[in-house]
């Protein structure tokens, strides 16, 4: 009986727990379900608030590559404009300058041929003005070689003179008396 006795109590045990167990495990299906859809549920609210965030920042993230990559565009564009404009200024001031050296060189080719012209107009001068000096001084030098001349001459003449008869007087004799 004894034996019986373990048996039924444990038999008994086992349908209280089985009894208990069948509706604990209804009920934690029933509770695991609805965790597991509560779950889902959340998982779906913070995969749908994740796509948002995500979306949001994907398209701030675009928004500011598009930002970013319009406002090098406009750096690279006012740099490229820059440096137009500075090898325009360049080409223009080159142009100038270049046109001012080809003005002062035709300037200097006028005032070389000037110059010469002028070189030549003075030593043209210089030769007649020696040329003149030439002449006065040849004038100078027979000037006095016709005076010397003309001393010689009248010195001869008055020599030739004092020695003729004729250019003395006559001498007189005085009467003895």
């Amino acid at each position: 009986m004894k034996k019986w006795l373990y048996l039924i109590s444990v038999g008994s045990m086992l349908a209280v727990f089985l009894f208990f167990y069948l509706t604990h495990l209804k009920e934690a299906e029933i509770r695991d379900k609805l965790r597991a859809e509560e779950t889902a549920q959340q998982l779906k609210i913070e995969a749908d608030r994740k796509a948002d965030i995500e979306a949001k920042a994907r398209a701030d993230a675009e928004k500011r590559a598009a930002d970013r990559a319009a406002e090098e565009k406009k750096k690279e564009a006012d740099k490229l404009a820059k440096w137009e404009a500075e090898g325009q200024k360049i080409r223009d001031d080159t142009d100038g300058y270049n046109a001012k050296a080809d003005e002062y060189s035709k300037q200097i080719s006028n005032l070389e041929v000037e110059l010469n012209a002028l070189r030549t107009n003075k030593e043209k001068l210089n030769r007649e003005a020696f040329e003149i000096l030439k002449d006065v001084e040849s004038a100078k030098i027979e000037k006095r070689t016709a005076e010397l001349e003309i001393q010689r001459m009248t010195d001869m003449i008055a020599k030739r003179a004092a020695d003729s008869s004729l250019t003395r007087p006559p001498v007189v004799v005085e009467p003895k008396s």
